[in-house]
C-alpha cells in the first residue's frame, strides 16, 4: 500500500513525509475494516480507495487559502481527513448528519493521533459557525446552489466555498444564487483515475 501510494505521489508531483504516507494509509485501512459493517463507501478495494478516495482528496490541498476549515457532509472523512493529514497546521471541522460516520471519524481521529480534525454530528444548516471559516469543502454532497444555501453562514467575509466535482458543472455556475462569484475553476488531474475533475472555488460578493 505504502509503494502504491508514493508511485500515485510522485505522479502528482505530491511530496509527503513518511509519517504522512503512514497515516494516509492507515486511514484507507480503517476505512477498508469498518467498511463491512459501516458501509461508508461503495469502494470496496483498498488500492482503488488510493486513487478514488486519497489522491482524488490531496490534489485540492494546494489551492486552499487560510487556516480554518469545515468539510460539509464529510461522509467518512472525505477530503477533509486526508487534507487534514497533509496539511498539518490548519484545523479541520468534519460535519456529517449520521451518527456512524461521526463514531467512524473519532475512532480515526484517536488512532491515527490527528490533532488537527473535529467531527461534528450536525445538520450543516443547524451549525453555527463561530468564530467563520476561511473555507467551505464539500465533495459530492449537493450542487453548488444547493451548497451555498446551506453553508451561507459558515465563511467568513474573506473565506471561500470549495467544491469537489466531476465535469465541469456548467449549469450549475450559470445558476449561481446572487451574493456570490466564481473565483475560478481548476482542472485537477488525480493518476488512475478516469473521469473528469474540477474544483470549484466561490467568494462572497
Amino acid at each position: 500500500m505504502i509503494n502504491k501510494l508514493s508511485r500515485l505521489l510522485q505522479a502528482a508531483n505530491i511530496s509527503l513525509s513518511d509519517q504522512q504516507k503512514q497515516q494516509l494509509v492507515g486511514y484507507v485501512e480503517l476505512l477498508h475494516k469498518w467498511n463491512k459493517a459501516y458501509n461508508l463507501t461503495s469502494v470496496r478495494d483498498p488500492q482503488q480507495m488510493l486513487v478514488r478516495h486519497i489522491l482524488d482528496s490531496i490534489v485540492v490541498e494546494p489551492h486552499l487559502q487560510g487556516e480554518r476549515f469545515i468539510d460539509v457532509g464529510t461522509g467518512p472523512g472525505l477530503p477533509g481527513i486526508p487534507l487534514a493529514i497533509v496539511r498539518p497546521q490548519a484545523h479541520f471541522t468534519l460535519l456529517d448528519s449520521l451518527g456512524k460516520r461521526v463514531r467512524f471519524l473519532r475512532q480515526v481521529q484517536h488512532e491515527l493521533g490527528l490533532t488537527n480534525v473535529t467531527p461534528v454530528q450536525s445538520r450543516v444548516e443547524e451549525f453555527p459557525a463561530e468564530p467563520p471559516f476561511d473555507g467551505v469543502i464539500s465533495r459530492a454532497f449537493a450542487s453548488l446552489e444547493d451548497m451555498l444555501n446551506w453553508c451561507h453562514h459558515l465563511p467568513g467575509a474573506t473565506g471561500h466555498f470549495y467544491a469537489l466535482k466531476g465535469v465541469r458543472p456548467d449549469d450549475e455556475i450559470a445558476a449561481l444564487p446572487a451574493g456570490f462569484a466564481i473565483e475560478k475553476i481548476a482542472p485537477l488531474r488525480v493518476p488512475e483515475l478516469e473521469g473528469e475533475r474540477h474544483l470549484v472555488v466561490i467568494r462572497l460578493q
